[in-house]
């Protein structure tokens, strides 16, 4: 019961647990693996606004995935990203977007524009 009360307020638990064991697998990978794998999570935070706590676990898991595996692989960090790493990320993020903060601020601006619409024309 405390647990339920406590991941109302914060989140899954499981999910805090597993998000920090894809970071510490993220943490962990040689260079020059780490360094593309913590600047992807980092634009990720910026950009990603994915406001699903599963669908961001999975998000970073597969992150983790992708550059162990081009570590163990030797996999040149430009033949995982191409030459534009900004459109590489984003196309990584958007695989995992259901719902993101956007779309409930496009659906709060849509709401305040019909609602002054209909105090201006009723």
């Amino acid at each position: 019961m405390v647990t339920n009360w406590i991941e109302t307020l914060t989140g899954s638990l499981e999910q805090k647990k597993q998000y920090k064991q894809d970071k510490a697998r993220i943490d962990a990978l040689p260079e020059p693996y780490g360094t593309a794998a913590k600047a992807m999570h980092r634009y990720f935070t910026y950009y990603g606004g994915i406001t699903d706590g599963g669908d961001l676990i999975t998000m970073f898991g597969d992150l983790a995935d992708l550059w162990e595996r081009a570590a163990i692989d030797a996999t040149p960090v430009r033949e995982i990203v191409g030459d534009d790493p900004v459109e590489f990320t984003e196309t990584f993020v958007q695989a995992y977007t259901g719902k993101n903060w956007l779309d409930k601020e496009r659906a709060r601006l849509i709401t305040a524009i019909d609602e002054a619409d209909q105090a201006q024309n009723p």
